[in-house]
């Protein structure tokens, strides 16, 4: 049952309501460790990597329950700081749990994390920055021991933009002694969540939303209550189903504030977009001209993790295109699948050339990794007679029951 089948060539119609955020609940989770006692994560996704993520938080001795969409989490039992492989493996968020660690329990020893497939995305600079805030860091093949006696705050210049590199120096610092600068740090709005949930307890991070972060640390977190914000990927990803296939749908709780290169591009195609208070109406069928090449970049730019999401919406719309990868560089993997399908897409370097005059038929395809395993779906929604999608476990690290959530949404889809 690892696969999904799809029946395509059918509009769309209905409703579904926006999980939450799977990129704001990883580091979220990870941030309880430096609270000694019990806080509630609101809208929790129920997905893998959360799964995974909340077994790693009990090998260490948390503990864990989960009602519904509602994850407690009591750390007043930590007593590991060595992470399993296994669980390491399978999730490269995992890395993010070594500056949390590092703050609370001063040692930490892991295997080097896993995940997807879609880029290098070395941890060096995780780890040469943390040697910059006192911590000692011994490698070896396949993992590494971290040890400090106490954190010290340090001006962080970064090479480049790092979601997690920031989120890492965030959950490091906010108990370290002295002041942390952090610049130039990620702007995405799982980053800002990640500020809210720590100043709700007790941290003082100035820049919020900003290319600069200043933290200030102070001596002790407290428990809180946080609910987690919708996920702006997946309601980009429902968007662009409709977008692909056509019809009219309605997105509760989507985070119109947070996707506003999504919606200014999906506009652009010839898609009705209306946002209301409590969510977001599509209506129609991208048809119109392909507005310039779709440049991807760190936010408010174009977000990688929709690029496949939008290709497969351009092989649908009958009208060429292209797409500039700048953030990944395996972000193409979907291409060989789409091409299964029926569409002619080829790929120079880090841009994808669509040429939209192809139809798009139903196939066996494969999911490889999770953004491009959720854009087979769509493709298959679009195209003409049945689709396969295999190796579904991809999809369900971030997408909360998609099978369920397009039947919703008038899609005749099924587990296979």
């Amino acid at each position: 049952m690892d696969a999904v089948r799809i029946y395509g060539g059918n509009c769309l119609c209905g409703q579904t309501t926006i999980q939450g955020s799977k990129n704001a609940s990883l580091p979220i989770l990870a941030a309880t460790l430096l609270i000694n006692g019990i806080c509630e994560i609101e809208n929790c996704p129920d997905i893998s990597d959360v799964y995974h993520m909340l077994r790693l938080l009990e090998s260490l001795g948390c503990r864990v329950e989960r009602e519904g969409t509602l994850v407690r989490v009591n750390t007043k039992q930590l007593s590991k700081c060595d992470m399993p492989a296994d669980s390491v493996g399978v999730m490269r968020s995992s890395i993010m749990l070594l500056g949390a660690l590092l703050a609370r329990t001063g040692s930490v020893s892991m295997e080097y994390p896993g995940g997807c497939v879609i880029g290098a995305r070395p941890i060096d600079l995780h780890l040469q920055s943390l040697r910059r805030m006192g911590v000692a860091i011994e490698q070896q093949k396949k993992g590494f021991c971290a040890e400090s006696m106490r954190l010290k705050g340090a001006v962080f210049q970064l090479p480049f933009v790092s979601v997690g590199v920031t989120e890492n120096l965030l959950l490091a610092a906010v108990l370290a002694e002295g002041m942390t600068v952090i610049e130039p740090a990620a702007r995405e709005p799982e980053i800002q969540a990640l500020c809210d949930f720590l100043n709700l307890a007790g941290a003082r991070i100035e820049g919020k939303g900003s290319g600069r972060l200043i933290v200030h640390g102070v001596k002790k977190l407290m428990p809180v209550r946080y609910r987690i914000p919708a996920d702006r990927i997946v309601a980009g990803t429902y968007l662009c189903a409709c977008m692909a296939a056509g019809g009219e749908i309605f997105l509760r709780e989507a985070p119109v504030e947070d996707m506003e290169s999504v919606l200014e591009y999906a506009c652009s195609m010839g898609v009705t977009i209306a946002c209301e208070t409590d969510g977001m109406q599509v209506k129609g069928r991208a048809c119109k001209r392909i507005p310039g090449v779709l440049r991807t970049g760190c936010y408010p730019a174009f977000p990688t993790d929709m690029q496949s999401q939008f290709m497969v919406v351009m092989a649908a719309s009958g009208q060429p295109g292209q797409i500039e990868e700048t953030v990944f560089e395996n972000r193409f993997r979907i291409v060989p699948e789409l091409c299964k399908m029926g569409a002619d897409i080829s790929v120079q370097g880090n841009t994808a050339y669509v040429n939209g005059r192809r139809k798009l038929c139903g196939a066996i395809v494969q999911a490889q990794e999770l953004r491009g395993g959720a854009a087979l779906i769509l493709a298959a929604l679009a195209a003409q007679g049945t689709s396969i999608v295999t190796n579904r476990h991809y999809i369900d690290r971030g997408y909360e029951d998609i099978v369920f959530r397009l039947r919703e949404l008038g899609a005749k889809i099924e587990l296979a």
